[in-house]
């Protein structure tokens, strides 16, 4: 068994997939990711799923909860509760490949994201996360993910984002570094290792939760949108491709899978590294 010395510094929720995300001290770590992570998700007519990396201004749209409510605002649109749907009714919906049931929300919360996306699109809420399974070479049976892109949570170092900010810097784009954490969008930001350590993490211990490492996450253009103004740029996918590419794809940050449901995860948390890949590789692919 091997350890470092590793803290959380952040814990990151997005209760709608592809809108802003807001910050917790602590979280619950349920099987599907993080209690309230992207159990909201835009949709068009055919259901098919709507993100930012068609709609930029999506990034702007800040969801957050209000006494059971989700309340949601952007930029030049009123604010606007949503109640969450009982699922006495529902619909159709697909994540990429997969296809599962979920609760539209009412009229008024399609008609305000339709003139947030300039196009006609539906708020649906998963109220059973439990129908749908990450990629099965990295998953077990049981494992379950909500709305989110693969799996159920994300990790990402801070000092990784420091090395690739570095790297940035000496790139052919220098002007458009640094880049901030919340381009990679993490359920959780970690303090501690040297950088890239986590390409070799297969366990981990958050406090007294156990989490699975899947793999690490590819990258794609959601993360050139700037998260505060919706303004699209080559970096940082520009670097990561010269510095951080193999098997056809870009990588930053690593997926997780909870094996310890119900654990509360707090800021402040210490992790320990219970198992190591016996090669980078396999946490690569």
């Amino acid at each position: 068994m091997a350890s470092v010395a590793l803290t959380v510094t952040g814990i990151n929720r997005y209760p709608v997939k592809s809108c802003r995300g807001h910050g917790l001290t602590h979280a619950v770590a349920e099987p599907w990711g993080l209690a309230g992570d992207r159990r909201w998700m835009i949709v068009d007519d055919e259901g098919r799923v709507v993100t930012a990396r068609e709609y930029p201004k999506l990034v702007l749209v800040t969801p957050e909860f209000d006494t059971g409510r989700l309340l949601v605002q952007a930029p030049d649109a009123d604010p606007l509760l949503v109640g969450t749907p009982d699922g006495s009714v529902v619909t159709d919906v697909q994540v990429f490949a997969s296809e599962l049931a979920a609760a539209p929300a009412s009229e008024e919360a399609h008609a305000w994201f339709s003139t947030v996306v300039g196009k006609p699109v539906r708020l649906v809420y998963l109220t059973d996360p439990a129908q749908r399974r990450p990629n099965p070479a990295y998953s077990r049976e049981r494992d379950r993910v909500s709305f989110a892109d693969g799996y159920p949570m994300l990790l990402a170092t801070e000092e990784s984002l420091a090395a690739l900010n570095d790297l940035i810097a000496v790139g052919p784009r220098p002007e458009e570094g640094p880049v901030s954490m919340t381009r990679f969008r993490p359920n959780l930001v970690v303090a501690g290792a040297p950088a890239w350590a986590e390409d070799g993490w297969r366990v981990l211990r958050i406090g007294t939760a156990n989490f699975r490492v899947a793999k690490a996450c590819d990258r794609c253009v959601l993360t050139t949108i700037d998260p505060d103004t919706a303004s699209r740029g080559k970096e940082p996918l520009t670097t990561l491709a010269r510095h951080r590419r193999w098997d056809g794809k870009s990588w930053f940050a690593v997926n997780l899978i909870p094996d310890s449901p119900g654990a509360i995860l707090h800021v402040g948390d210490q992790i320990e590294v219970v198992e190591h890949h016996r090669s980078r590789e396999k946490v690569q692919r």
